[in-house]
């Protein structure tokens, strides 16, 4: 079995972050936290240049798929995210509580729910504007979430300067990468894997670094593999659960295959790639930082995983569905 070339890298900075903490803190010989906030405002730039007004019009007719899918991803999921962080208060720690919110507080993610829902033969055009309105609303929407939850548990969060340094050091390069996308598209269209590597480079980077800033704090020692066994049991059960929401949904409305395709991976879908980003703005200098992100790395795993096999029996779906109305014209 080939094991994924991503999920190899990010081991073995997590492993380089037990062995060797100093290195990656944001204070230490590399620099990290400077390093990783330009490195995101190039990767959001780079996000802006490569997002195609056109994709997003061709998308953007079918409404009644646009709102189950962003209900789905800033509605339900905040509110199972709540349940569970103040629910689950007296059998795990804050750090975990707060970790499994943020992920359930975070926006779709783009490039897997438009890969997967054209591996299932789903509505690509919807997947690309939703995905894409997912992640813009979720600059905004997901700093709200946590101060919300923050408020509610008797923490102060200063959402206003939070709001603004999502706004600089991700929507400020989003929206300068847009201006500049007629100059530089057609470059960026045909340097794509380059793109890809550079994009995932620097996810792997904030990971280390923030696990590297756990390490150096003692955070880890204080928690036995149980948690983290707990952690795997709580995403599993989530992404089983919405998978199911979502499915169910789409039916209830009289979805078309190809639109209950692409509202169960957008919906059930979580950027880690604007997880990672928001998570070092808004935990910044946090020690318990490695631990909140977390539930969003596992659950990136996972969901790759399982909606990988989920397309591939949408993808047979479609294909007898095809066959059979070509079976039925022929009869006619």
């Amino acid at each position: 079995m080939k094991i994924d070339g991503f999920l190899l890298a990010m081991l073995c900075a997590v492993v380089l972050a037990f062995v060797a903490p100093h290195l990656g803190t944001p204070d230490g010989p590399l620099h990290m936290g400077l390093v990783t906030t330009l490195g995101i405002a190039f990767v959001f730039f780079l996000h802006g240049a490569n997002l195609s007004p056109e994709a997003l019009k061709a998308g953007a007719t079918n409404w009644r798929i646009h709102v189950a899918v962003q209900a789905t991803t800033f509605i339900v999921f905040p509110l199972i995210g709540f349940t569970i962080f103040f629910g689950l208060r007296p059998v795990l720690s804050e750090e975990v509580r707060l970790g499994v919110f943020f992920l359930c507080a975070l926006s779709s993610t783009i490039s897997s729910s438009v890969a997967m829902t054209s591996l299932a033969r789903g509505n690509v055009p919807a997947a690309v504007f939703d995905a894409s309105l997912s992640g813009i609303m979720g600059m905004v929407i997901t700093p709200m979430l946590i101060a919300m939850v923050r408020a509610v548990s008797g923490q102060s969060f200063p959402i206003l300067p939070a709001i603004a340094d999502v706004a600089m050091t991700l929507l400020l390069p989003f929206a300068a990468g847009q201006i500049a996308r007629p100059l530089i598209a057609r470059w960026l269209a045909a340097r794509k894997p380059i793109i890809n590597r550079l994009d995932r480079g620097v996810i792997i980077l904030i990971v280390y670094s923030a696990f590297c800033e756990s390490t150096a704090s003692g955070l880890w020692w204080s928690y036995s593999p149980w948690v983290i066994a707990q952690i795997a049991v709580i995403v599993g059960a989530l992404l089983a659960l919405i998978l199911w929401l979502t499915t169910r949904l789409s039916r209830a409305w009289g979805f078309s295959l190809a639109d209950e395709v692409t509202t169960v991976f957008c919906g059930s879908k979580k950027s880690l790639a604007n997880g990672a980003p928001i998570a070092k703005i808004l935990f910044a200098g946090d020690p318990a930082m490695g631990m909140i992100m977390l539930p969003i790395i596992l659950y990136h795993q996972l969901q790759l995983i399982v909606c990988s096999m989920l397309a591939r029996r949408y993808a047979a779906r479609a294909e007898v569905a095809a066959t059979d109305a070509k079976e039925t014209v022929a009869v006619s």
